[in-house]
């Protein structure tokens, strides 16, 4: 999936294993389950040892060299766990290593959710085979369910097991690999069971945060210009479809009738897609996010786009109050994660308050 299309559906397979070590719903899903990560972790080698080995393709060992600096980076410059996740590495075979199912009643942006012991409830559930997820995503389908099925590049066990770098991720642009390291490391660093929008926001603050002083040392201008260039157009990107997203939850809160709400959500959809349209010719056409209005443009890919960025804000003033100092910054985090819930999204609003 080209440049930050993944934004709106970046679910990792953070818990796919925690969950059914614990307990799990069905035996065919636990089944799933454990035998895809057994096979993941039984592939992982150690990236020190393939960059010294003469045989490792030479764009393999160049990328592994640059992954290796990127995770000290991490811990290093960052203060994220110094610890055994991504420093090995497994080629899946595939584009994606999971695909993850969300589904949403058809007038409605609040996602179905599956809840589980340690992490709590989360508003997806993890595949490790296509046909697996897309089989469980016709059946809330056929229950007037809107529904997406998307694949996910990175895995993360929340520092459980030594999670490995996948080729699913080693070949994106350094600066989109750099991102996605520090972001699966912010989980190992801080979570709260059930908390997605904040665990999310966290975790993309940190990402932002590290991806900006990464390039500070490391880039080149071209390397700067084309992440500058991106990124304006994932916020491009991100109002467009956030404003729709207003719209529809307008709309479904409305005394429509549901036969009125749903001939105004076709015609919201509709505008959305021109929406887009006109937004590319600014782009001069560039195409990184057709496939993502192409398929399954419905609730379901709308419902989980506030999540990853509702308390980014809030978590950058937070390290601004901390002068940038990342170990103050995450031990700053984890005092709000000890708060009740109400409790720390009113923190959480204050902050974000303090930038307005």
């Amino acid at each position: 999936m080209a440049a930050f299309a993944t934004v709106a559906l970046r679910i990792s397979a953070h818990v796919t294993v925690l969950l059914v070590l614990v307990g799990c719903a069905s035996a065919g899903y636990y089944a799933q389950s454990i035998g895809g990560h057994l096979d993941l972790m039984a592939k992982r080698q150690d990236v020190g040892t393939l960059v010294e080995d003469a045989s490792t393709p030479p764009a393999l060992k160049e990328k592994l060299e640059r992954a290796k600096a990127i995770r000290e980076f991490a811990t290093a410059e960052l203060a994220l766990p110094d610890n055994g996740s991504y420093r090995s590495y497994v080629d899946v075979g595939k584009p994606y290593v999971t695909w993850n199912v969300v589904a949403t009643p058809a007038l409605s942006l609040k996602p179905k959710t599956w809840c589980f012991p340690v992490v709590g409830c989360v508003a997806y559930r993890g595949y490790f085979d296509e046909s697996d997820a897309r089989s469980y995503g016709d059946e809330l389908a056929g229950e007037n369910m809107d529904v997406v099925v998307a694949g996910a590049r990175a895995y993360s066990t929340l520092g459980w097991f030594d999670d490995p770098i996948l080729n699913t991720i080693l070949f994106d642009a350094e600066y989109r690999f750099a991102g996605t390291l520090f972001h699966e490391l912010a989980h190992e660093r801080v979570f709260i069971a059930g908390d997605s929008s904040f665990n999310e926001s966290y975790a993309v603050a940190v990402e932002r945060e590290g991806v900006r002083r990464w390039l500070a040392s490391n880039s080149t201008p071209g390397m700067q210009r084309a992440y500058d260039k991106e990124r304006a157009r994932r916020e491009d990107f991100l109002e467009l479809v956030l404003a729709t997203r207003e719209k529809l939850t307008t709309l479904y809160a409305s005394s429509m009738d549901d036969a009125e709400k749903e001939r105004e959500k076709v015609q919201l959809f509709d505008a959305l897609r021109s929406g887009y349209a006109r937004l590319k010719v600014t782009w001069d056409g560039y195409a990184g996010y057709d496939n993502w209005f192409a398929v399954d443009l419905n609730n379901a890919k709308l419902a989980l786009l506030a999540t990853y960025n509702v308390y980014v804000p809030a978590f950058q003033r937070l390290l601004a109050e901390q002068r940038g100092d990342m170990t103050k910054f995450h031990e700053a985090v984890e005092a709000l994660s000890s708060l009740a819930k109400e409790e720390r999204d009113a923190e959480l609003a204050r902050l974000a308050d303090e930038l307005t």
